[in-house]
């Protein structure tokens, strides 16, 4: 029996569950959303702002910490929960996928990965060993095996090779790691192949870590496949552990995944697309710069009960943007955020009391999503313009 997580109820119409994990640090509710903060802060708030909205857990990237302010420095300070000012649980992420993100600033062997710091140039080597050993000193509560993330379209074979690779290092990390109270996840790849798929879930399982991540997907494949792959893969991960899935975080895709068994998410998506004016309502995204806000008294969605709804017109939102403002930057990302973390909770209700399938239903029904090709050609150029500058938060 898994002393991180504990099942409480599952949806047998959709394999949708209820859960908690426990922390040293705290115990957050499933489904759980985890709002990214790479370098050690959620752009543009504070971890009171977080704690208001409802987040339980946050994401920092060992990547991102490494080369800035330093891992050592930030022991010294006293851990990443006392240097952040954030007293819950926090995931920290091994940063295999912005190593891999840099493109020809990195050479990858069984060994490791070697790479160009995008901040100065300066050369690295990461291994397993050391990912490992960053993520202990930095002191989070669930921390990531080192892992090669292919790029969605590559090669089979190189694909392949990858997805051993990863099982590689998994064991590695597992081998290295030794701090008690914190939780090391596997990660599940094999691209958009089921049959790899179902190969790694199975070299991972048998590990026996605390907690497995899907990784590899919501990299440009159609939403479809993605579902396909999550049936795949799921129900082969043990039920007593959580289940991850990385990088996912748009409201439509978070309550289908959930439908799927998923327990944890995370993504930049909701405070990327606060900071770019687009906001979430209960029908659709919406551009708060469009005209038809300039004079709307009413708040951006008269059902949510953020800071920002309640207290500030959608007009005002337009205006702060308009005016390029930070306050409209913050006011977004609490709005997004609160946002998804009520989703969250309105999921998690739902499969308590037995009515999840009419939640999904309902919600789907009345949520439309952004358009797939508009959607996959704003991902694109977004890849591509931080694809050699620096990687990807």
């Amino acid at each position: 029996m898994s002393q991180l997580f504990q099942l409480e109820k599952t949806c047998p119409k959709t394999g949708a569950r209820a859960g908690t994990l426990t922390t040293p640090h705290g115990s957050v509710p499933t489904p759980l959303f985890v709002p990214v903060g790479s370098q050690g802060a959620v752009k543009t708030l504070t971890p009171h702002d977080l704690k208001s909205l409802g987040a339980g857990m946050v994401l920092a990237n060992a990547y991102h910490l490494y080369l800035r302010p330093g891992i050592e420095t930030i022991r010294r300070l006293g851990g990443l929960h006392r240097f952040m000012s954030w007293d819950g649980p926090i995931l920290t992420d091994s940063g295999g996928f912005q190593v891999f993100s840099l493109g020809h600033l990195r050479r990858i062997s069984d060994e490791g990965a070697l790479f160009r710091s995008h901040i100065d140039g300066s050369e690295h080597f990461l291994t397993p060993e050391l990912a490992i050993e960053f993520q202990e000193e930095l002191g989070a509560d669930i921390i990531m095996v080192f892992d090669e993330c292919p790029p969605y379209g590559d090669d089979p074979e190189r694909i392949r090779r990858a997805t051993e690779r990863s099982h590689l290092w998994a064991e590695r990390c597992q081998r290295r790691h030794g701090r008690e109270g914190q939780a090391l996840f596997g990660i599940v790849h094999g691209g958009t192949f089921a049959e790899l798929r179902r190969q790694s879930a199975a070299f991972l399982t048998s590990l026996d870590l605390p907690g497995y991540a899907i990784g590899g997907l919501s990299l440009g494949e159609p939403k479809e496949l993605m579902h396909s792959l999550l049936d795949e893969t799921v129900p082969l991960l043990p039920e007593d552990r959580p289940r991850y899935l990385m990088g996912v975080g748009s409201p439509e895709d978070l309550v289908e995944c959930v439908a799927h068994g998923v327990d944890m998410f995370d993504s930049a998506l909701p405070t990327r697309l606060a900071r770019n004016g687009a906001v979430f309502s209960q029908d659709r995204r919406h551009g708060i710069g469009n005209a038809r806000f300039k004079e709307e008294e009413g708040s951006i969605d008269p059902h949510c009960d953020c800071y920002t709804c309640r207290n500030f017109s959608a007009a005002y939102l337009h205006h702060l943007f308009s005016c390029q403002e930070l306050l409209g930057y913050r006011l977004a990302t609490i709005h997004n955020l609160r946002f998804i973390v009520r989703l969250m909770e309105q999921m998690r209700q739902s499969i308590l009391d037995d009515t999840f399938p009419t939640f999904r239903e309902t919600f789907l029904q009345r949520y439309q999503p952004t358009d797939a090709d508009v959607r996959a050609e704003q991902k694109q150029k977004w890849l591509e313009s931080r694809r050699d500058r620096h990687p990807l938060d």
